[in-house]
């Protein structure tokens, strides 16, 4: 009997201690809106391997996609409250940073080598050094996200093909007044709703990026995507200040290591998602319009710059002039 007792006591001593060493001494709860097939999830899944690895286990990262710690605001407002670490975030920053604004300005960026010149450079530095000062929340890496596109019915390829058409935005003034300003008739609705409306020829086309296209079905119901690009940004994946600097620096370098890690793994899968959506997207049926992209900057141009505030615009002058 003692001899079971004794046995009992140190297979739990043992099961005890094997506990304590795999306890890590830090857990990132990283949490964002994408799903477990979204390229930005499968970036995060990159992260924790790396972190994990790299810190031979004194860092866990526990992933919650889909929103499984709210939307973007509430994980944010839990990142500054010290209940969430780390998330993926864009625009919604300008609540706090005004510059982060420029995140999502139409006709802000040429190309995508114009966008990754300003995001790696001063201009990119300035709006993370207001981002984490008026934040708390630390910029790790940042993904491009893809441009905004417009649908329709018809081919669109100058301002002057937009007349009229009447065409859902999100419910964003500057998104609304750009295309008023192009010609069209923006409605502000639900993403929800969109389908059923073009479907009823209630609405004439729509603008989003070709994930959303692809993913809403809309090649049911719209013939062109037209390539007006018109809106392209990008999105950071951000820690908590406050539970960043609380980890030893070789620690806080390896996050920012696997951090550096995940923003290249994604970007390599971000280009091949962005090839593989153009031809699913033609194989449905969808034809890809070019047009006059210069044409649309121009005539977009007054409805921005009335937008902007003096900070916002002065930023928006040094993208132009790079």
């Amino acid at each position: 009997m003692i001899k079971k007792l004794l046995t009992s006591a140190v297979l739990a001593t043992m099961v005890f201690s094997a506990q304590s060493a795999l306890a890590a001494d830090y857990t990132l709860r990283f949490g964002h809106l994408a799903n477990e097939q979204n390229i930005w999830h499968q970036a995060a899944e990159k992260f924790k391997e790396e972190v994990e690895a790299n810190s031979d286990g004194r860092i866990e990262v526990r992933l919650y996609p889909s929103e499984q710690l709210g939307n973007e605001m509430d994980v944010i407002n839990s990142i500054q409250l010290g209940t969430a670490d780390m998330t993926i975030t864009g625009e919604s920053l300008q609540n706090w940073a005004p510059k982060a604004a420029m995140m999502a300005v139409p006709y802000a960026f040429r190309d995508s080598e114009h966008l990754h010149a300003v995001v790696n450079g001063e201009v990119g530095a300035e709006i993370e050094e207001q981002i984490i000062e008026r934040t708390n929340l630390v910029p790790l890496a940042w993904f491009e996200r893809g441009p905004r596109e417009l649908t329709s019915n018809r081919p669109i390829r100058t301002p002057d093909d937009l007349d009229g058409l009447r065409l859902r935005v999100p419910n964003v003034p500057l998104f609304v007044d750009t295309w008023q300003a192009m010609g069209a008739r923006p409605t502000p609705m639900a993403f929800s709703e969109v389908f059923t409306a073009l479907q009823q020829n209630t609405l004439e086309g729509q603008e989003n990026p070709l994930s959303l296209i692809e993913s809403a079905s809309f090649n049911e119901v719209q013939d062109y995507v037209n390539m007006t690009g018109h809106v392209r940004s990008w999105i950071y994946v951000v820690i908590g200040r406050n539970q960043l600097e609380k980890m030893p620096e070789e620690l806080q370098q390896v996050v920012r290591d696997a951090a550096d890690t995940m923003q290249a793994y994604e970007s390599e899968l971000f280009v091949e998602d962005q090839e593989r959506l153009e031809q699913a997207l033609q194989e449905r049926g969808m034809e890809f319009i070019e047009v006059d992209v210069d044409a649309f900057a121009e005539a977009a141009r007054p409805a921005v710059l009335e937008a902007l505030t003096p900070e916002q615009r002065e930023i928006f002058d040094a993208i132009q002039d790079l």
